[in-house]
Order: C-alpha cells, then sequence, then structure tokens
C-alpha cells in the first residue's frame, strides 16, 4: 500500500461569507475538514495523510495519529496542489489522490472504487452528469450544451504520482482541479461514476440541512364502567372506558404530547386544561390545532412509534382500524406509523385490567 491522500484545506473561502474558512466550520456535528480525515483515516487505504492548509495553528490543536501530516498550503489550490506533491516526494509514493477538503460527503466506497480502476489506468477522476440544463456564454452569445455529454468532476481525483507531479510541476496558470492538467496534455483519464451526495460546500446556503427532532410522549387512564373506550380516535367495543377530562383517549394525548416534546412547547395540560370549556371534549379536536401547529412551522413527521399497554383489548384485533384512524386525523401515511401491544404480565392497575397506558416517539424534521 503506497497511496498518498491529499486534502487540501488552504482557501480563505470568499464565497462562503463567514469569518471563519468554511473547511473549519460545523456541519454534521463535526468541522467540515473533519469528516474528510476519519474517512481517509477509517478507510486503511493510505500510508499517509497530508492536510495542505493555511491554518495549521488551529489543525494541530486536534491529536491524530503519526500518519497525518500538516504543511502549510500556498495563495492559490494548484500551488497547495504542489507544495503536498513535492512534500511527499521522499517517500516515493506510486499512487497520489488530491480531495477538497470542501466535499465532505464522499464514501469509502468510492475511495475503494477509485483504486480498484487505478490499478489500470494512470488517473482516476469521479463524474456525475448535471441535472440542470447548461448554457455556455462566449463573448456575448449563448450556446446550448447537451447535458447528455456533459459532466461534472468531483474529487477525490486519483493519479500516478509521478505523471501528476511532472504535470504540475510545468503548470502555470491557475486550474480548478488536476484533472485539467492530463486533459491539456492528452493524458488518459479513467472517468467513474461519482456520487450525488458528493457536493462541493461553496456557499453558506450549502450546510443549511435539514433539523430533525424527536419527541416522546406518555399517558395514562384508569378505566371505568359505562363509559366509551376511545383509542386513536375511534370507539373500541369493551365494557369500560378512560376515566379523564376528555374522552381519555390515550393514543392521541400521548401523541399530542409526543409532538408538543419534539417542537419544545410544553405540554397537553398546557393548551387543554382541566376546565369547563374542555370538558368531555373529544381527543381528535385536541389533536388536530396541534397537527396544524406542524405546518405552521415547516415540519413533517418522519415516523410515529406507539406503544399501547393494556391486557384489555388486545390490540392485534383493531391495530389497523387505529393506524387508519391516526393516518386520516394526522393527514399522515399509514406506512410511517407503527402500532404495537404490549402487557405488563398481570402487574399494577393495567394488569389487573383498571387501567390503559400509552407511550409514543415522533421524529420530525423542519424545512425552510
Amino acid at each position: 500500500m503506497n497511496n498518498f491522500f491529499v486534502i487540501l484545506a488552504a482557501g480563505k473561502s470568499k464565497r462562503f461569507n463567514k469569518k471563519i474558512a468554511k473547511q473549519f466550520y460545523y456541519y454534521k456535528n463535526k468541522e467540515i475538514i473533519e469528516h474528510s480525515i476519519e474517512k481517509s483515516l477509517n478507510s486503511k487505504l493510505f500510508k499517509k495523510i497530508v492536510i495542505v492548509t493555511n491554518n495549521i495553528n488551529h489543525i494541530k490543536k486536534k491529536k491524530y495519529p503519526k500518519q497525518i501530516k500538516i504543511i502549510k498550503g500556498g495563495k492559490e489550490r494548484s500551488d497547495s496542489s504542489l507544495i503536498a506533491l513535492k512534500y511527499i516526494r521522499k517517500y516515493k509514493p506510486n499512487n497520489v489522490f488530491i480531495h477538497d477538503a470542501a466535499r465532505p460527503d464522499f464514501s469509502i466506497k468510492l475511495l475503494k472504487n477509485i483504486i480498484k480502476n487505478l490499478k489500470k489506468n494512470k488517473a482516476v477522476v469521479p463524474v456525475v452528469y448535471s441535472k440542470d440544463s447548461i448554457k455556455y456564454k462566449v463573448q456575448n452569445q449563448i450556446f446550448n450544451l447537451n447535458r447528455n455529454n456533459s459532466i461534472l468532476t468531483q474529487t477525490p481525483q486519483a493519479f500516478r504520482y509521478k505523471d501528476l507531479f511532472n504535470l504540475s510541476q510545468k503548470q502555470r496558470t491557475k486550474i480548478s482541479d488536476e484533472a485539467t492538467l492530463f486533459i491539456n496534455a492528452n493524458y488518459k483519464i479513467k472517468f467513474i461514476p461519482g456520487e450525488n451526495r458528493n457536493n462541493k460546500i461553496t456557499y453558506l446556503d450549502d450546510l443549511k440541512s435539514l433539523k430533525t427532532y424527536y419527541g416522546i410522549g406518555f399517558d395514562l387512564h384508569k378505566l371505568i364502567r359505562k363509559k366509551k373506550l376511545y383509542l386513536g380516535g375511534i370507539n373500541i367495543p369493551f365494557h369500560s372506558g378512560l376515566k379523564g377530562h376528555s374522552d381519555g383517549d390515550v393514543i392521541l394525548h400521548a401523541i399530542i404530547d409526543a409532538i408538543l416534546g419534539a417542537i419544545r412547547k410544553k405540554d397537553i395540560g398546557t393548551y387543554f386544561p382541566n376546565t369547563k370549556k374542555f370538558k368531555n371534549i373529544r381527543s381528535p379536536k385536541m389533536l388536530k390545532p396541534i397537527v396544524d401547529n406542524l405546518k405552521k412551522y415547516n415540519f413533517y413527521i418522519n415516523n410515529l412509534d406507539i406503544n399501547l399497554i393494556c391486557e384489555q383489548p388486545k390490540v392485534s384485533k383493531y391495530r389497523n382500524k387505529i393506524i387508519n384512524s391516526i393516518s386520516n386525523l394526522m393527514h399522515l401515511s399509514k406506512d410511517l406509523i407503527n402500532l404495537k401491544g404490549k402487557t405488563v404480565e398481570k402487574l399494577g392497575l393495567i394488569g389487573k385490567e383498571k387501567a390503559i397506558a400509552c407511550e409514543v416517539i415522533i421524529s420530525i424534521t423542519q424545512y425552510d
């Protein structure tokens, strides 16, 4: 294994519009550059990993294994690339990968595919096809390009070290990637499928990822004779119903509390206190404004997991009806709702069939 991985992280991020360089901005709970460092390390494919940066002190604050080397970069991307190539020359590398730190979402699978193709090729570059229509401007004229014949190059790009080093030394103008050197020299490149998620972060808006939140809801009510039993918004044939200021529907109450927990809006009692106004209110009427509030703040539900805890009635007998009811009340696909029945092995009030409880976990995501 004589492969070297170079991470270019010396840019000033002028288009990113932040006081700190984008490679040190947090993304998915860690600095953008950390994603590339961790993946290259975890792949176990590289003899050395070289970080090229103009903020050496920031990088050196982290404790990395000796396999990682940190060197000072240049003014331009091509300068930093050549500095790295000159630095690793003493190790006599066979192959070198050049990667932009601003691409944190590549996979180790892609690294392995590049190495596989590098065995029979001098240069391997991952590419994707554009999803957009492409125009090309020459002076004042605009031309349409055939999208099917246009490819977008990604990094990491891999090369036989000697070829890339020789071409880089001769280069006198700025280049956007190393593949450009091979194309300009009429060298053959093996283009392989890239990854659509392997996008380059250029602007601050590129980091506006969706935010996911979770909430837990729980409710328990005693069973009393001569009252209708409501579960999930429907009447279930049973000898007793649930005691409560409302209809006592533990499933819908637990769902409401789970939603409120996920959006950090207190609890069900805050919105539906034990007052005359809400006496004997049906739980679907309580659920509706809570669900409407989700839409108001641009949330959507990823999934709903429900545990109904009782000895009787048997959940399996009414599962589909309850799920259908919740689906209709919440305007939510049935595929996103799971209902499980749990007993307590005859213990306590629930075990003696004197109470029913429910717990719910919900996952929601907010979008712009």
